[in-house]
């Protein structure tokens, strides 16, 4: 499957266990569940987890997809050069 070839290798890890669970887990510490909740939430985060289920859940065409990065490019390069015109004047 070509799409998203790369995504998986990001936690492989030849040195473990085959059987060992793969996955987040927080540790809860001291019964304080609220704070385990939001350090589970930051690797949720980060990890990507929820942004990739939303862009999975429904087909979409690869050149919708180019439109979309292409977009984001555009806006990522305006928001830099907004910046830079306000720190260094040009």
């Amino acid at each position: 499957m070509a799409y998203n070839r790369n995504r998986g290798q990001q936690r492989f890890n030849p040195n473990r266990n085959p059987k060992e669970f793969v996955g987040l887990s927080v540790e809860v510490r001291n019964g304080d569940v609220g704070k385990a909740i939001r350090l589970f939430k930051k690797k949720v985060q980060e990890d990507g987890i929820l942004q990739e289920l939303r862009e999975r859940q429904f087909y979409e065409k690869p050149s919708v997809k180019r439109n979309k990065a292409k977009k984001a490019a555009r806006n990522r390069h305006l928001k830099a050069q907004a910046k830079r015109l306000e720190k260094e004047g040009y």
